[in-house]
């Protein structure tokens, strides 16, 4: 597929943009009767997408890791579809279901909360926050590994760690492992109550991780039929981005508790970081940059370990960002200097 020039990549995401924009100063109107509610709610939503731009960097490098194995017509797919099961599943929806399983209560009343009494839907959502990481955790964590225990990955940015952690995959499902020692001393660090849904949360990671990675292999098939191959490929791309989400939905709620608000708000940055894909993938951005990968997997390994950090203590968004962002930069400086 030939590249696109210049801003055109984020022609989609600036008009989104300002349809968001736009819906977001009516809805303010009609909320609070004044253009002022109006122009807090613009403000909200930009501050949102960029909250989402800053903490998802690093989801765009690791999505063109796999979106580059796509054909043409899944990774338009992944930018059209994609986008809505980015928007309305896993920062609508999602959270949604996550209210209903932390409060027993039926989706109508889950809606009918967010809509209406979304203080109340934050605390709920907030009450399933440290199961909330211990999922998004364990997948990403083991996203992460089965990168780094490669024994056929040849290339290593940090050589001193990462050839002894590709030699290490010859051990089977050593990636499995490491999680289920990870999640067995965090439950032994929160209160009792907390500890068998920890893990649950936990396991359902893993098991998840399992069954996306074994439905694109099966999708496969011995043929190595492009379409269906995509297929399994784009199914993992969206739990990937699910798992990137979840902290930043819940980080969300700090600055506004609109449920409607943080998706439009959200749904900005997602699409932005979709494109940035998109980019990287057409421009051949990691082959150009040969370290670039193994910093995008550096900091899904951070971004992993800070979501269990934060079942034990507080760890501020910007944390979270900065740390993501500081590592791609130092992988794109290292294979600048190797490109000389």
């Amino acid at each position: 597929m030939a590249a696109k020039k210049g801003l055109t990549y984020f022609y989609d995401s600036i008009v989104l943009t300002l349809v968001v924009v736009l819906a977001a100063g009516v809805l303010g109107y009609y909320e609070h009767g004044h253009f002022t509610g109006a122009f807090d709610w613009i403000f909200l939503v930009l501050v949102l997408a960029l909250l989402e731009i800053s903490i998802s960097f690093e989801n765009a490098v690791v999505n063109a890791t796999v979106l580059k194995k796509m054909n043409a017509l899944w990774r338009c797919r992944f930018v059209t579809w994609g986008m809505w099961v980015a928007v309305f599943g896993m920062r609508f929806v999602i959270p949604l279901l996550i209210v209903c399983s932390a409060a027993r209560i039926g989706p109508v009343k889950a809606l009918q909360l967010a809509l209406f009494k979304s203080g109340e839907y934050a605390r709920l959502l907030q009450a399933s926050h440290h199961q909330i990481l211990a999922f998004g955790g364990s997948f990403l964590l083991m996203a992460s590994l089965r990168y780094f225990f490669d024994v056929n990955k040849e290339v290593h940015w940090i050589k001193i760690i990462e050839g002894p952690l590709a030699k290490l995959g010859k051990l089977e499902s050593i990636e499995i492992g490491v999680v289920l020692l990870f999640l067995y001393l965090l439950s032994n660090g929160v209160p009792p109550n907390e500890s068998a849904a920890l893990l649950r949360s936990g396991l359902a990671g893993i098991l998840v991780f399992i069954v996306t990675e074994s439905l694109g292999s099966l999708l496969q098939g011995s043929g190595g039929q492009s379409g269906r191959t995509s297929l399994g490929l784009f199914l993992y791309l969206e739990i990937l981005d699910a798992s990137f989400s979840f902290d930043g939905v819940v980080g969300a709620f700090a600055i506004s508790s609109q449920l409607p608000l943080i998706a439009l708000g959200l749904g900005i940055g997602a699409m932005f970081v979709r494109s940035l894909t998109l980019l990287m993938v057409d421009r051949g951005t990691l082959e150009t940059f040969v370290f670039l990968e193994h910093g995008g997997f550096w900091a899904v390994a951070a971004l992993a370990a800070l979501m269990f950090l934060q079942i034990m203590v507080p760890v501020p968004e910007v944390v979270t960002s900065l740390v993501g962002v500081t590592i791609i930069g130092l992988s794109l400086w290292s294979s600048l200097r190797n490109s000389i």
